[in-house]
């Protein structure tokens, strides 16, 4: 009987600490700052040329016109393309 006792008094003293500890892990968790989710800044889409020398593709607003209007992805695709024809 005095062992039954005793195992009695080690299980409760073992569910104790282990409620204890989950208690504590519980407080942590709830004392961390939550990671804050952004979501990434969408604009309105770019309208996409494609380069008159090379066919690279690039935003119409970085395009290089030509007198004729034909977009170039630079000064020297443009110049080449000049003299080229």
């Amino acid at each position: 009987m005095k062992y039954l006792l005793v195992l009695a008094v080690v299980v409760i003293a073992i569910w104790l600490w282990r409620k204890g500890r989950e208690e504590e892990l519980r407080e942590r968790v709830r004392q961390q700052p939550q990671p804050t989710r952004h979501r990434p800044a969408v604009g309105a889409p770019t309208e996409m040329v494609r380069c008159a020398h090379c066919g690279l593709h690039l935003p119409a607003t970085d395009a290089i016109r030509s007198a004729a209007g034909r977009p170039y992805c630079s000064a020297a695709h443009r110049s080449a393309a000049e003299d080229k024809g």
